[in-house]
């Protein structure tokens, strides 16, 4: 029985109940994590429904090789394990927002005598009131505010203060009232809270009159510096005045979405509005495998609101999503209010999903040929390397290692993760090389190879790598495919010299020349520079520090605790070298006769 047939008898097991269907490639990767209100009838579309199939769909079911399902009691809960089933697989054909953007907003906190404001991109359930999210420099806007309205920026608690409690430089320059001090009552600064409130809800008119006053006064006082910034931030309310949408008859808070694709390419774009006023417009290019729009909007729904809680009781979209019950449920949990979806067909909200369309239509216009130039050099890039080297496995996860020292001093290595063809930062790891003395790559290679394999399926280092690129030559690529053999893992090895860029492999002495201008060896280029990179930055870090606790510890007084303090307060030998007495006293926490010490060390 070939693996169609396998699975058509499988689909026809499959439960008439919601759930969660998982799909899956030869070896064992996962695809794609879907969501079903009838799990038979979504399955089979992918696998028998032809006319509505795009480009991208073809491609992944290409690759399919096995599914399974998990039966859930409801959609609502079929949606939550979805959402967390993609975060854990991050699987290459889902809807991935991989920054997991969330907007900066001011907070302005509750429950306390003197509240504060600061910026925050985690709105929480608690008693403190958000006002945002802020776009395009939430600094300004936070400096602007404390310029305007006197409020505390400090963390004290000012019922343990004592009584003669000195304020800070902000009370000097009028930033602050200093409630620190007692110098401004409770009922004062709850009517500069009041007008901060206003003036974050919408209301801009004493702003602006007190940035005019304060331009005015400057100008007549020759204070040009002044004027200069009460104008740049009269500048900055007017633009956040600007973002007004005209044609609203109503002052309205609505999160609006809608979607563009070409069958390859789909783009999702959100407005966020807030008093009537546009303050987000983002476009996100995501791979998309929907069989419907319907189903698209839904996933995108999902993965944005697991990243941006729901601020608004109202999202509009073009697209109806196809479960859009649960996921008002979904979305309400979450926001700790109700949220309502609606697909407007006539007025002011279809003007904005309209306007949503119409941002989208253009970003996936301007920006296809640079969404297909990305996939040709990333996932597309890493299918040609299987390709011409003939590798068992597409190489989904690539690591590649370097070794950097001097002289046999201070060895370090790298190892950097490529997943689908791009860098995973979060996952790249430093070694120091512990049994090689002097300087032998060939076997610190090997020795860090075998601390890596050792550390298959181990959390800290991640999953099993499908590809492991050696920095080097047949000899880097020997000891440390000695390694690999002696471990027993599945897992294939090639490494890329240098000089040439000849690729060679575990399987033969002769090496393999890629294309020059192949994706497959950018790829390959790419991943080695950035393992150097990485492996050479460590190892200057390591041997300047080295180099520090070498030279401190020939002073007398001066022990491991204070060579540590020194390193974090100065950083470098010539920073210490350059410090008076009193800076070591201050900065570096050092006593006097020790401080001393450390002078006259550098200066005799």
């Amino acid at each position: 029985m070939d693996i169609r047939e396998k699975l058509a008898e499988k689909i026809k097991t499959l439960p008439q109940n919601p759930g969660v269907y998982i799909m899956y490639d030869k070896d064992g990767h996962v695809l794609y994590v879907g969501k079903a209100k009838v799990l038979k009838n979504r399955v089979k579309q992918y696998f028998y429904l032809t006319s509505n199939k795009t480009e991208k769909v073809s491609l992944m079911m290409s690759h399919v090789d096995d599914f399974r399902y998990i039966i859930t009691k409801s959609e609502t809960d079929a949606l939550s394990l979805e959402n967390n089933l993609i975060k854990k697989y991050n699987p290459p054909y889902n809807i991935l927002l991989k920054d997991d953007k969330q907007y900066p907003y001011l907070r302005l906190t509750a429950g306390e005598d003197f509240p504060r404001v600061e910026i925050t991109r985690k709105v929480r359930k608690d008693n403190a009131r958000y006002f945002g999210p802020v776009m395009g420099g939430v600094k300004d806007y936070l400096e602007l505010v404390r310029d305007i309205f006197p409020i505390a920026s400090c963390k004290y608690d000012f019922s343990r203060l004592p009584k003669n409690f000195r304020p800070c430089l902000n009370y000097h320059i009028g930033r602050c009232g200093a409630p620190c001090a007692g110098y401004v009552t409770k009922e004062e600064y709850a009517g500069i809270v009041k007008k901060l409130v206003e003036f974050l809800g919408g209301d801009d008119k004493y702003v602006v009159d007190m940035l005019k006053k304060k331009m005015a006064d400057a100008s007549e006082k020759t204070e040009y510096e002044k004027a200069l910034l009460a104008k740049n931030q009269l500048d900055l309310v007017l633009r956040l005045r600007e973002t007004k949408v005209v044609n609203l008859t109503r002052i309205v808070d609505y999160d609006v979405f809608n979607l563009c694709s070409d069958g390859k390419t789909t783009v999702a774009t959100y407005i966020g509005i807030r008093k009537g006023k546009i303050l987000v417009c983002e476009n996100y290019p995501v791979i998309d495998v929907s069989i419907t729009e319907a189903q698209a909007m839904s996933a995108f729904l999902t993965q944005y609101y697991s990243a941006n809680r729901a601020e608004c009781g109202k999202v509009l979209v073009g697209v109806m999503p196809e479960n859009k019950e649960a996921l008002e449920e979904f979305l309400s949990a979450a926001a700790g209010k109700k949220v309502s979806i609606v697909c407007p067909q006539k007025g002011d909200g279809r003007q904005l999903t309209d306007m949503a369309l119409k941002n989208a239509s253009d970003y996936l216009e301007k920006n296809r040929l640079h969404e297909d130039r990305k996939y040709a050099s990333t996932v597309g890039a890493a299918y040609q390397l299987q390709e011409l080297l003939g590798l068992k496995k597409f190489p989904r996860r690539m690591e590649c290692y370097d070794i950097s020292n001097v002289q046999g001093v201070d060895k370090v290595a790298s190892m950097v993760v490529f997943v689908n063809g791009e860098k995973q930062n979060k996952l790249y790891r430093r070694f120091k090389i512990k049994t090689v003395e002097g300087a032998n790559d060939f076997a610190s290679m090997a020795e860090v190879i075998k601390r890596r394999l050792d550390k298959i399926g181990d959390e800290q280092f991640g999953e099993k790598p499908d590809l492991i690129v050696i920095d080097g030559g047949l000899g880097q690529l020997g000891y440390a495919g000695r390694v690999l053999a002696e471990s027993g893992q599945d897992i294939e090895m090639i490494s890329l010299a240098k000089r040439e860029e000849e690729v060679f492999t575990t399987e033969s002495k002769r090496s393999v020349m890629l294309p020059r201008r192949s994706h497959a060896l950018n790829l390959l280029i790419n991943i080695r520079d950035e393992a150097h990179r990485f492996a050479i930055t460590y190892f200057r870090r390591l041997h300047t520090i080295n180099a520090l606790k070498s030279e401190l510890e020939k002073i007398d007084g001066i022990g491991e605790k204070r060579q540590k303090q020194l390193m974090k307060a100065f950083r470098n030998i010539e920073n210490i070298e350059n410090a008076d007495v009193g800076q070591l006293i201050e900065v570096g926490g050092l006593n006097k006769k020790t401080a001393q010490n450390v002078y006259d060390y550098f200066h005799a």
